[in-house]
């Protein structure tokens, strides 16, 4: 373990523990983390955080915020988070299906926006789901 990871929403603590590699979802693609890493501060996207521990990789969903890296240290700050130990991929898959038709049928502009914020975490917790299962 050689990194220490801290995510921290507006109400809790969501993580906070050593790991050997993150990759994090940042608005320009997904960002690797290793120790040695130079310093950043990164803006996030809604999506999955990867982070490895003892060779085994466990998701996060965040919901968007931004990271800053510095001296094997990992500070995230996010507006949501969710740790995930089980999802169902069909399920995941069933929800997204539906966020998508949401926002096919939305009208107005302000529909629009949520519908298209629905959809992306919807597509996080797939994403989730095949980590999870693989």
């Amino acid at each position: 373990m050689v990194l220490n990871i801290r995510v921290i929403a507006p109400d809790r603590t969501v993580w906070d523990a050593n790991a050997e590699e993150v990759i994090l979802p940042s608005s320009t693609g997904q960002l690797g983390i290793l120790k040695g890493h130079i310093p950043l501060l990164t803006a996030l996207d809604i999506g999955v955080m990867r982070v490895r521990i003892n060779k085994e990789w466990k998701p996060i969903i965040l919901l968007g915020g931004f990271a800053e890296i510095k001296n094997d240290k990992i500070t995230i700050l996010v507006n949501g988070a969710e740790a995930i130990s089980e999802i169902d991929l069909s399920t995941a898959q069933n929800n997204l299906d539906k966020a998508i038709q949401l926002l096919t049928e939305a009208e107005s502009s302000k529909d629009k926006i949520e519908a298209t914020q629905s959809v992306r975490k919807a597509r996080a917790k797939v994403q989730a789901a095949i980590v999870l299962n693989s």
